[in-house]
């Protein structure tokens, strides 16, 4: 099978994470080019275009996917919908509600354009995934989610939950408190003393008693001394992170737990990353790319880039369409509000829905 073919637009920081993946699983990703407004600065052997023409002049590839910062994100999707190419954008797509309804107005309707959401695709959160949508907790009623920031935990939220393009009424709060923050992007702090960091706590009402409860404080990817929780109850049941309690019949509650199967421990010789993820002997979640010894995160972006390369294709279903990446945001947004104003804020029905 031909590897998937992509182009980026941008060469900072957020480029090198597509970047990575295509040196990591080079038979199944393979970056084409890169636009650059400093082409002569590119150094990864990749060839560098000043403009997404000048690019698209030569081999054409499957999709383009956008890494540039927030305020550039939207003139990217419009100049690759305008050359009909299909285009993957970051998170988000625009920096505010304003923007998200003005991209939204000018290729909405084209369909060329995907985001690369990848949280649901990382093997713990999609195991997860398919252990609630097996059924084995019932319906799902709530989801908790202290782990990321913004419109990754709503995309986690609202997958989980199973909800669509649903009003929601969030309420949220900040709270600032002193915290030791030892490690963050640019490494270990060694100096570091309690600073104050804010933490935000909203809950999502989507109605019918289906709720979120979203808890983040700052830096919270990094500090090693924050605990990361993901809950789902349902009318059965409840997953929390890796654990699964359920009612099987009268009286009886059973306990099961997600398994990871990791190669390189011990005498293991087959490599070190993850295998698969298993509940109660039935395999959740494979490993896609076995082999590249990616990162659970950098898994999620391979799948995102593979998936959107499928799409672009016609060989596969869109992977995460622009109105979602829209309604995560507005709602995100949603819970800057609140916490900012200590009111209601409520996310009807928006141009994209």
């Amino acid at each position: 099978m031909a590897p998937t073919t992509f182009a980026v637009v941008g060469s900072g920081k957020r480029s090198r994470f597509f970047l990575r993946m295509a040196a990591a699983a080079p038979d199944r990703l393979r970056a084409v080019g890169i636009v650059s407004r400093r082409p002569e600065q590119v150094v990864d052997g990749i060839p560098a275009f000043r403009t997404l023409d000048e690019l698209l002049a030569g081999e054409r590839p499957d999709f383009v996917a956008a890494a540039v910062p927030w305020p550039q994100m939207p003139d990217v999707a419009r100049a690759a919908v305008a050359l009909g190419v299909p285009v993957l954008v970051e998170t988000p797509p625009a920096p505010d509600l304003d923007g998200l309804r003005g991209l939204w107005a000018d290729v909405g309707s084209s369909g060329l354009v995907q985001v690369a959401e990848q949280y649901l695709l990382m093997p713990g959160h999609a195991a997860r995934l398919a252990a609630v949508r097996s059924g084995i907790i019932g319906d799902p009623t709530s989801v908790q989610v202290c782990s990321t920031h913004l419109y990754h935990a709503v995309s986690l939220v609202r997958g989980l939950l199973g909800v669509d393009m649903d009003d929601v009424t969030v309420c949220g709060r900040a709270f600032a408190a002193p915290l030791v923050d030892p490690l963050g992007f640019d490494g270990w702090r060694p100096e570091a003393g309690p600073e104050p960091r804010t933490r935000t706590i909203a809950t999502l009402d989507f109605g019918d008693g289906r709720h979120g409860l979203y808890d983040f404080t700052e830096n919270q990817w990094w500090n090693p001394l924050l605990a990361r929780r993901i809950a789902v109850r349902g009318t059965t049941g409840e997953l929390v992170d890796d654990r699964i309690v359920r009612l099987t019949e009268p009286q009886t509650p059973v306990e099961s737990h997600l398994q990871y199967r990791r190669l390189g421990i011990d005498l293991n010789l087959e490599g070190n990353e993850l295998d698969h993820v298993s509940l109660d002997g039935r395999v959740l979640y494979r490993n896609p790319f076995r082999g590249s010894r990616l990162s659970e995160d950098d898994i999620g972006v391979a799948a995102i880039l593979e998936a959107t390369g499928a799409w672009a294709r016609d060989e596969a279903p869109p992977p995460y369409p622009l109105a979602q990446g829209c309604q995560d945001h507005a709602i995100s947004l949603a819970i800057g509000e609140s916490a900012r104003t200590g009111q209601d804020v409520r996310v009807a029905k928006e141009v994209w829905v």
